[in-house]
Formats: structure tokens, sequence, C-alpha cells
């Protein structure tokens, strides 16, 4: 898969050739538009609003409306003409703690794969910010969008988070009460999110919906009747006090045994 961009990481002097790879993908189930008479399927075309002709990708250009119907056309080399060498380059601003980004800032995750010639720069940033528990704060133009980053090391590599700013982050709707607390319920709390309290093992969580969509999906090709699953009633929880109580006591009652998951073989 090509890099989603190439660069280098800038602190100080220091400058260390980076390709970003997104590191996460889309597994969800994607369907097509079907007309409801004959199954077609059903399409969409760009057409030109003034003649009506269909329009190919090779004849659309980028326009700037400054003026109703008034526009200025952009083409490639405009864009790269508002970059700078800095821009080119993510440029390392500051080093923080990254409990002090609130995880609302957090958009999408790229691996910072080293490119020829900077293997030991890259090495000694994420080792020194790996002990030193810190995240660096950075900026770089991406395609043609300045995006502030998040670079975060790990025991393996570094990598590089896109965060929005500021003014792009909206305020909650609407702030929750905060009614006062008695120390039984907030005792009673704490004790239920401490006998809930295990590491996470991303490996183990799985999206179950996707997986019920897929069944679901063969069921239909291969002719089968699809039964649904029928809905968990919830109890009858009088309070808060008792609603805490009986799931206490749920985390009480004794669990089947995890059956032991087979250790990977991880090949080179």
């Amino acid at each position: 898969m090509p890099a989603a961009h190439k660069g280098a990481i800038s602190f100080g002097l220091v400058h260390i050739p980076v390709a970003l790879h997104t590191a996460t993908q889309d597994n969800d189930i994607h369907f097509n538009q079907l007309c409801k008479e004959d199954g077609s399927r059903v399409k969409y075309k760009k057409v030109c609003a003034h003649c009506g002709k269909e329009v190919s990708g090779t004849d659309i250009v980028k326009g700037f409306e400054y003026s109703p119907g008034q526009y200025v056309v952009m083409d490639t080399s405009d864009f790269e003409k508002a970059k700078s060498e800095k821009d080119k380059t993510i440029q390392i601003l500051h080093f923080t703690d990254i409990k002090n980004i609130r995880p609302i800032y957090f958009d999408k995750t790229y691996h910072a794969v080293v490119e020829a010639g900077g293997d030991k720069a890259y090495e000694l940033l994420r080792k020194a910010m790996y002990e030193e528990q810190k995240v660096a704060v950075a900026k770089t133009v991406m395609g043609q969008s300045e995006k502030l980053l998040c670079i975060i090391p790990t025991d393996k590599g570094l990598l590089v988070e896109t965060l929005f700013f500021h003014d792009e982050v909206k305020e909650i709707p609407k702030e929750p009460a905060h009614p006062d607390l008695n120390d039984q319920e907030l005792t009673m709390a704490k004790t239920l999110i401490s006998s809930m309290d295990q590491p996470f093992e991303p490996e183990i969580y799985k999206d179950e919906y996707q997986i019920k969509l897929r069944e679901i999906i063969e069921a239909k090709i291969n002719g089968q009747d699809i039964v649904q699953t029928p809905a968990e009633q919830p109890a009858n929880v009088i309070n808060l006090m008792d609603a805490l109580q009986a799931s206490l006591k749920q985390m009480e009652s004794p669990k089947p045994p995890k059956k032991p998951r087979k250790k990977k073989v991880e090949t080179a």
C-alpha cells in the first residue's frame, strides 16, 4: 500500500525521513444501492449544471466561490505554491504528556515508517520520548490541508495521530447535571469498577454486529430462514443503590473458566 504522506520529522536540526502509512482499516460490510423494481445497480453521474452533459473526472477542476456564481479556479500547482519547505516537513513544535491532550482531539492514526538513512535518528527520537514518557505536538501539510499532529512513541516505533484544531471541536450541547452523591453510592461504584478492572487485550474484542450480519448474508444466499436473536430483558431495577448492589452480586457470581487461547506463532 502506498504511503499516505512522505516527509521528514524535524526537531531542532535533526531531520528524520519518514513515510506515513494508515494504521487502521475499514472492515465493515458495504452494500450497493439497487433498484427495488429489477435489482439493477443505482449509479450516480456528475453532470454540468449549465448544459446537463455528463462530466468525467479529468474535466473537473476546483473552484472557490468568492461571490455568488463567481469562481476562481485552482489547479495542483496553485496548491503547491502555497506550501513552503517548512510545511513539507513534520515540524515538532514541543513535547508534552499525552494526558494533556483530550481524546476528542484525536482523529486518524498512521505508522511513521523510517526511510533510508534515518534509522539512527528515528531510534534516538523514539527511545528518548518513550523513556521520558512524552509525546510530540507537530504540524505538517498533508494534501491540501495543514494538519496538527501528535507523535506517540511505542515499544516498536512511532505512531502519528492527526488532531483536530480547537475551532473544529464542538462543545458539548448540554452539560450534564452534577447532583450530590453520598459516600455509600460512590464507594459501591468504585468497588464495581475495581471488580471489572482488567488489562486491555485488543485481540479478544470482535465486531459482533458484523459477524452476525455476515451470517445473515450467508443464510440469505443459501435460502435459509433467518431467526432473530431474542432481546435481553432489562432487570426491573428500582433505584441506583439497588442497581449497584445487583451489579456487585452479579460480578461475585462464579463464572465458567475461560478456554485457553492458542498461542500465535510469529513468523519472520
